[in-house]
Formats: structure tokens, C-alpha cells, sequence
């Protein structure tokens, strides 16, 4: 109980994970010019690209310092669905369903680039992820979010229908520090530690 420490050189934050338990009702679309199209099979370093532009600024990094074979394997699994948002120039977001467990689908990663943040097509993106996510045989759909994420990312997903049901303290590594992520990605977050230019 009561306050712990975090070393400089790591972060920790809350992780709410969220489920729903039944297909919601479908809802119009918002209107978007932006696309949703199946990724197919994206190579590791294609799939981090995109990974980065949409995470950094909330340090998202599990994929940035996973090993090539087991990331090209997730990748390819035909049981995770990847998808791109694109501009019609431009790849600006990223989907990814996980249907690995039986009877559920993971909302795994779900995100549009710093540029379309704010502009309604988070809803949009939603519309599409939950159509998509409540296949033939699909009983939950849960998805997790945390604390260094968005501070508008909680509340996105209750109004969407999920229900948190779990909270955990996750610690870990700050990536700026080990250099998953350059030093300036997420000002908002104070990093602690002395960072070695690389």
C-alpha cells in the first residue's frame, strides 16, 4: 500500500483492460476519407514504421524491441487480422484483431498518426474495428489501454460499448532510455534517466 518507487530509468502506469460481451448495435459510420485496408502480410520493418509514426507519442514500444522471429510470426499468423488506414498517399494508422484465443478477439492495436488525432476519425476507425472484430463465433472483444496512453483513450472505449473489468501496474523500461524510441517522443511524459545518444 501507498506510494512506491519507480527507478529513474523506468516507467510505470495502470493498465484498465475493457470487454465487451455482446455485438453492439451497429452505428452509422462517421464520414472519413480515409481507408481501411487489409495489410496482408507486412514485413517486420514495414509493420514497425507504421507501429512508430502511430505509438511514440505514447511510448509504445513491445513491438519496436521484439525479437524478428517471434514479431514476423505474429505478423503472419493467420488467426491476427492487420489492417492499414490510409489517405490514399500515405499509411496513417493501424488495426490489428488477434483471434489466437478461441471464441474472442483482442483488440491488439488500434491508432491513426499524431496528424489525424482529434478529428473524428478515431470513431470511424471504431466503427469499422468492432464490424470487423465480431465475426462467426466471437464472444468478447476486449481491448487494455493505459495510463501513458491518450487521455481521451478510457473514455473512447466506454462510450463504444466496452466495460472495464481488470486493472494492473505494468513497469518497465522507459524506451527513450534503451533507445527504442528517439529521446523527444512524448514530451509529456518526464523521462528521468540521462539519455545516451546512439
Amino acid at each position: 500500500m501507498g506510494l512506491i518507487p519507480v527507478p529513474d530509468a523506468q516507467l510505470a502506469t495502470v493498465v484498465t483492460a475493457l470487454e465487451m460481451k455482446a455485438r453492439p448495435q451497429p452505428r452509422p459510420l462517421p464520414d472519413s476519407h480515409l481507408r481501411l485496408v487489409p495489410w496482408g502480410q507486412p514485413t517486420p520493418d514495414q509493420y514497425r514504421t507504421l507501429f512508430r509514426r502511430v505509438g511514440a507519442p505514447w511510448l509504445w514500444f513491445s513491438r519496436l524491441v521484439m525479437e524478428e522471429e517471434r514479431l514476423t510470426a505474429i505478423l503472419h499468423d493467420p488467426e491476427v487480422a492487420i489492417y492499414a488506414v490510409t489517405d490514399g498517399a500515405d499509411e496513417v494508422g493501424l488495426l490489428e484483431l488477434d483471434y489466437r484465443v478461441t471464441g474472442e478477439c483482442e483488440l491488439a492495436f488500434f491508432g491513426l498518426v499524431p496528424e489525424y488525432a482529434g478529428k473524428g476519425h478515431g470513431n470511424w476507425l471504431m466503427g469499422h474495428a468492432l464490424t470487423l472484430a465480431w465475426r462467426e463465433g466471437i464472444t468478447r472483444v476486449w481491448v487494455h489501454t493505459c495510463t501513458l496512453d491518450h487521455p481521451a483513450a478510457l473514455g473512447f472505449y466506454r462510450r463504444h460499448g466496452f466495460v472495464p473489468y481488470k486493472r494492473t501496474i505494468e513497469t518497465f523500461a522507459d524506451p527513450r532510455v534503451i533507445g527504442a524510441l528517439p529521446a523527444d517522443s512524448a514530451p509529456q511524459i518526464p523521462c528521468l534517466a540521462a539519455i545516451t545518444p546512439r
